[in-house]
């Protein structure tokens, strides 16, 4: 069976809550994720909460990365959703969770677009 790409996602937990509540720290590490997977960044949104948290996301022309965080606990949920072959969401995911000095994550991945045959593209 083939999958058109790999989600996965990330519950990170014990971070550094000053990382978390900077939009910008936030901004560049998720960008940063996205580059070293080798992705193609489109575009970029972020949100600063109030008081406190983050989230944004980063539209790779693979797919994306979303991140959510919660300063006062010290935690963040992120996705790292790639297609085809070329982006590894893990490699994506460990920058991350390094970046905003977790104490502790899990990670599931999910295959999506499953098909028994590669389905053929659309042209356009």
């Amino acid at each position: 069976m083939n999958a058109l790409g790999r989600h996965v996602l990330a519950e990170i937990y014990g971070c550094d809550p000053r990382i978390l509540d900077d939009e910008e720290r936030v901004r560049e590490i998720m960008v940063g994720a996205a580059l070293e997977a080798g992705a193609e960044i489109r575009e970029v949104a972020f949100h600063k909460f109030s008081p406190q948290g983050v989230s944004g996301v980063v539209v790779i022309s693979e797919s994306h990365l979303a991140v959510h965080t919660w300063p006062e606990l010290g935690y963040a949920a992120a996705d790292v959703f790639t297609c085809g072959n070329k982006v590894d969401p893990w490699q994506a995911c460990r920058h991350i969770v390094r970046n905003f000095r977790a104490q502790r994550f899990t990670a599931t991945e999910t295959k999506r677009g499953i098909f028994e045959e590669q389905p053929k593209q659309a042209a356009g």
